[in-house]
């Protein structure tokens, strides 16, 4: 298809549901375990009678996101480069790309973990976190900090396995990385009375064991590859280019993204803890929906990544029709529940009657999230796959500087409501522009050389 056609939107491919679906619903489910342990240290600590706990675990895991999130282009990268490599037949290339996402999250991880005092204390700093939780925050992530290197070196090993179109090994790594997760939260929170350490003590734990799982995983199908590695190619820089292309896109791109939730959160901060706490809650539902939308974004990544390696145009708009009916499909269900059961679902989280009050206040807003923002996760994932990452960092460069903070401002009397009106404003510019670019790339060829665009 030489352009783009709204019409191909009606198209249905039986085969292509079946393959995308192969590959969706283990990362549907892998993805929605992904948020499940921060949802349970927020449904732990948001029953402690003391609010401070949970205040701390939002404002720290904000400031951590800041620090490793900023580099998940590391999984988004190494998936991109090892689907094309996959779809062309490299053996050798497949093999090499995550051997050089390990490097890299290697040496970034001992180097976060080196910075750590200095970079921890001048992101809670502009976080801004209610005093009476700010030492807490810190204390939570000293701990968290330490598992850097496990944790970018997770993203890598989940990317390769994406690239590969290896769902069920995904799902198996993040079920087992989660689970214990939530294992030792339960013990170390209730049973040892740690409170926010506590969680940060258990997601430590279990990202070093998820890292070890990952590397057992991979090393076990790279021995069915083609070719053997040579250390020597791991210092020969200009073996690095694709992958550091894509990267350096993704790194700025993902930057800004992660200040977006920053902004969000230190702004909703300084109106207080139980604002701070009611959006944390509602946080965590949308990590829950953009888990799963992920999953048919993770599907896109692979098999658009693949077609575009194989040269195969047809294959490429059968895979970005099917999982973008799919992704509407999931968001029109997600908004349906938020609408019905709404109270029922802040009842799981929080029986602090200020939070939850606060949390149903601003409920409505994220209910609407899901059906603004299905465009720009699907994008996203049809993006990567084809190495189109240029295009995904101007996007979300304007959408941050030029929509986001620009409609916080201008509504910022409304407090936290003119604050979630600027974030959905946010993610359904995305979907708009990201919509506008496909279909101006889809007139030049998306199997064309993406350094073309």
């Amino acid at each position: 298809m030489p352009y783009f056609n709204p019409v191909w939107l009606m198209h249905i491919n039986t085969a292509m549901h079946r393959r995308v679906l192969r590959i969706a619903l283990p990362m549907v489910a892998a993805a929605i375990s992904a948020p499940l342990p921060g949802i349970v240290d927020t449904a732990l600590l948001g029953h402690l009678e003391d609010v401070r706990y949970l205040s701390a675990v939002a404002a720290g895991t904000t400031a951590l996101g800041l620090l490793i999130w900023t580099f998940s282009f590391l999984r988004m990268g190494t998936t991109s480069v090892t689907a094309q490599a996959l779809g062309a037949q490299d053996d050798p290339r497949n093999r090499l790309v995550l051997a050089q996402s390990l490097v890299l999250a290697t040496a970034i991880g001992l180097l976060l973990v080196v910075l750590q005092t200095p970079a921890l204390t001048l992101i809670l700093a502009a976080i801004a976190p209610p005093p009476e939780s700010a030492a807490l925050a810190l204390s939570y992530c000293s701990i968290r900090i330490l598992g850097a290197p496990a944790t970018l070196g997770t993203f890598c090993l989940i990317g390769w396995l994406i690239g590969n179109q290896k769902a069920r090994l995904t799902l198996a790594l993040m079920l087992v990385t989660n689970a214990t997760n939530i294992v030792l939260d339960l013990i170390f929170i209730l049973g040892l009375d740690l409170h926010s350490d506590g969680a940060a003590w258990a997601s430590l734990i279990a990202e070093y064991l998820g890292f070890a799982l990952g590397l057992w995983l991979a090393f076990g199908l790279q021995a069915r590859l083609a070719g053997s590695l040579q250390p020597t190619q791991l210092r020969q820089l200009h073996r690095y280019r694709s992958l550091f292309t894509v990267n350096g896109h993704l790194l700025i791109r993902t930057a800004c993204l992660v200040f977006a939730f920053a902004f969000f959160t230190a702004n909703g901060a300084r109106q207080g803890a139980e604002v701070l706490a009611a959006n944390a809650i509602l946080m965590e539902l949308f990590f829950l929906l953009a888990f799963a939308l992920d999953g048919f974004a993770h599907a896109a990544e692979a098999l658009t990544g693949h077609a575009v390696g194989a040269r195969d145009s047809d294959t490429f708009y059968a895979v970005c029709r099917t999982t973008c009916l799919w992704g509407v499909a999931i968001a029109g269900a997600v908004t349906a529940l938020y609408l019905v059961f709404s109270a029922s679902i802040i009842g799981l989280f929080t029986d602090i009657p200020d939070v939850a009050t606060t949390a149903a206040r601003f409920f409505p807003w994220l209910a609407t999230i899901p059906l603004v923002a299905v465009g720009g996760f699907m994008f996203d994932g049809i993006f990567l796959g084809a190495g189109r990452t240029r295009p995904m960092l101007y996007i979300m460069l304007v959408a941050v500087l030029l929509v986001f903070i620009p409609v916080w401002y201008a509504t910022r009397t409304l407090g936290n409501h003119g604050l979630w009106l600027a974030f959905v404003i946010f993610m359904a510019s995305r979907t708009l522009m990201m919509g506008a670019a496909f279909a101006w790339i889809s007139r030049r060829g998306w199997t064309r050389d993406s350094a073309e665009v």
